[in-house]
């Protein structure tokens, strides 16, 4: 007599649970091909480069239109849909600075003459929410609104440094090359130590960043952007004593203090 071995519900709960939380972070990576140079996408590019099948790619694609995710575009490919424009909206109107930030960035560009970008944490990096173009400037460096800055820049550095999830910040420095690696956490401890980072990551461009923390932490940087014949990556900088000076002056009024060591 043989006797069969079947498994257990609990078994069958276990691998549903993973199958779902497998879906979830697909979908996750599907949403996050989106950017401003990327508006539009097609099932093709998802199995390209999420490494998927075309079927597989297009039935994530279609359950997500018909979840209201995603929409059908007139050239064939696929758009952030209604319930992804609703959240987003959503999510930036809870953001106290989103609004209370556009007065000190417009100061903070008048008086450095530089572009002023002010970026919140995404899923991987930071992604640039508002930006304050200072047209009187003979160059002006311009930024899109929804780029997703990579972890190089000065903004990112900043992120890394003071992010409440340093767990989740050591996994995204943990993939980069050994090198890399070691240079970046070598640059983020510096940013611990004196607060703010100066960086050159596009050729010819400079970024000075510093935090901006609420009562939670830290909710988002601001950064001045510029040519580098025009803004020095000094310590001494003037430019970098009014972005700090702008970071703590917006870090007060959302009820935060300008980084645990710094009550000032």
């Amino acid at each position: 007599m043989t006797k069969s071995t079947r498994p257990s519900d609990g078994g069958r709960a276990d691998r549903a649970e993973g199958a779902d939380i497998q879906a979830v972070s697909r979908v996750s990576q599907i949403l996050s091909l989106f950017e401003p140079a990327t508006p539009e996408v097609t099932a093709g590019e998802v199995a390209e480069r999420l490494g998927l099948n075309r079927t597989t790619a297009y039935r994530y694609c279609t359950s997500l239109v018909a979840a209201g995710m995603l929409e059908r575009s007139g050239e064939g490919g696929y758009v952030p849909g209604a319930l992804l424009l609703q959240l987003g909206a959503f999510a930036i109107g809870h953001r106290r600075v989103i609004n209370l930030a556009p007065r000190h960035m417009r100061a903070l560009s008048r008086g450095t003459r530089c572009s002023v970008v002010l970026s919140l944490w995404g899923l991987t990096g930071p992604v640039v929410s508002r930006v304050e173009e200072n047209l009187s400037a003979v160059v002006v460096v311009s930024v899109r609104v929804g780029s997703h800055l990579p972890l190089d820049t000065a903004q990112s550095k900043v992120f890394l440094a003071y992010h409440a999830d340093q767990l989740s910040m050591e996994r995204l420095v943990a993939n980069l090359p050994d090198q890399a690696r070691e240079e970046l956490r070598a640059e983020v401890e510096r940013v611990r130590d004196v607060g703010h980072c100066s960086g050159m990551t596009t050729p010819g461009v400079v970024a000075v960043a510093a935090p901006v923390f609420d009562e939670y932490g830290i909710c988002a940087t601001i950064a001045i952007v510029g040519p580098d014949n025009t803004l020095a990556m000094s310590d001494d900088a003037p430019e970098l004593r009014v972005v700090v000076d702008t970071a703590r002056e917006l870090t007060h009024e959302l009820g935060g203090h300008y980084r645990p060591d710094d009550r000032a």
